[in-house]
């Protein structure tokens, strides 16, 4: 097939992807979509594999880490309507694979403009290069730590789109975004990744929408590791700690997956093609010592844990007990109908398996709710934050709300 012909049939695959989540793909993105040549910013990977349905990594670093790629053009899709874009709009994009600037730069037109940053040379140099040759070449690229503002007190933009993970949200951000302007960000809360995307209100920012997302981390100043605590002699299993701070109280659970296992059901069902991705967040917000469950697939494989995919699952850890939201198990009688179940290890596991349930049961109870995000400047008292789960950052506090819950 021609590079054409695999362009159409991928936007053909994220307009079925948008409808299954009762979304219409919009017309301005469609077109965007199917005018940039994605294959022009994916490098030598074949013609199928750049309009596949994953993302392209293109950067790798010395250690083999992953630096810069190309997101998977559905999820650029989604978020590119979380941005609403339109024709004038000035936008600043931080992460710069090219191929988004691109469609960006279709979406606000010769009368708007973009410009796009990231903190390696490498990287902004490749996307310079593939932008000229697909056409381009009028998108501003810069190499500078994003943490800061390009161009201090002198510019702000309508809308400001970060295409890698970020643990906070940098005063540069708050001082670049104008007065009606829209921030599109993948933050990451309790180790949780959600693109949201966020307008001013006030004080706060406040979102509008959210979806889950991954992306390379975020490097330079505004870099803030992660914690990862081992859970066997070998690296197959591990929880994850977003916000790089430890659990009180925590005892050495190294070996604690190779006890006995306590399975809890929660009552709560879904559908096949139904979502749950919220149910994450309420579950970071109310549980006591959550955690992510992260395993490789032989883990799986091998029955030593129960998850749906090894990319984190929600937990928490009592002590030295451990429980986890398990792969869902099928309904007698139910096509395509599963039970959320979770499992524990350790001296409380049936407890700990329990309460990690009824948190589950009590989201259902809710109504399923979607979470509302609200972010405040770092030093806000309490007494000015409305009610909700506070997570503070370092530049910033968190406010996680559902207003929808019953």
């Amino acid at each position: 097939m021609s590079a054409d012909e695999l362009r159409n049939a991928m936007v053909e695959r994220i307009a079925v992807r948008h409808q299954a989540l009762g979304l219409v793909l919009p017309p301005e993105i469609e077109r965007a979509l199917r005018t940039v040549p994605r294959h022009l910013f994916t490098g030598d990977v074949p013609l199928e594999g750049a309009y596949g349905d994953g993302s392209i990594i293109t950067v790798r670093g010395e250690d083999g880490l992953h630096l810069s790629s190309v997101s998977a053009a559905w999820l650029q899709a989604m978020m590119l309507g979380q941005a609403a874009l339109k024709p004038g709009d000035r936008v600043l994009e931080v992460g710069s694979g090219g191929y988004n600037a691109a469609l960006i730069r279709e979406l606000v037109g010769p009368t708007g403009s973009v410009t796009t940053v990231d903190i390696d040379e490498t990287v902004t140099d490749r996307a310079r290069r593939c932008l000229a040759e697909a056409g381009y070449g009028d998108v501003e690229v810069m190499c500078a730590d994003a943490e800061f503002e390009i161009d201090p007190g002198r510019r702000t933009f309508d809308v400001i789109i970060v295409t890698v993970g970020v643990p906070d949200i940098s005063p540069a951000l708050w001082t670049q975004l104008a007065d009606n302007g829209r921030l599109v960000i993948p933050l990451r809360t309790l180790g949780l990744t959600r693109s949201w995307v966020l307008h001013r209100d006030g004080p706060a920012l406040v979102s509008s929408g959210h979806l889950m997302c991954g992306f390379v981390p975020l490097r330079g100043a505004g870099a803030r590791p992660g914690l990862s605590i081992p859970l066997r002699e070998d690296p197959s299993a591990n929880l994850w700690l977003g916000e790089g701070k430890g659990i009180d109280g925590v005892g050495d659970l190294t070996g604690v997956l190779d006890l006995p296992r306590v399975q809890a059901r929660s009552g709560v069902t879904i559908g096949e093609a139904q979502p749950s991705d919220d149910q994450d967040v309420w579950l970071a917000a109310t549980v006591p010592g959550f955690c992510l469950l992260v395993a490789d697939q032989t883990a799986i494989d091998t029955d030593v844990v129960r998850l749906s995919w090894p990319y984190g699952s929600p937990a928490c850890v009592n002590g030295n007990t451990l429980a986890y939201r398990g792969m869902p198990v099928p309904v007698d009688g139910r096509d395509g109908v599963r039970e959320f179940v979770t499992y524990a290890h350790g001296p409380d596991a049936e407890q700990v398996a329990a309460f990690l349930a009824g948190q589950i049961t009590a989201w259902d109870a809710a109504g399923r709710p979607a979470p509302c995000l609200r972010v405040y400047p770092a030093g806000t008292s309490d007494a000015d934050l409305p009610d909700g789960y506070v997570l503070d950052k370092r530049h910033s506090r968190l406010v996680i709300s559902w207003p929808t819950a019953r």
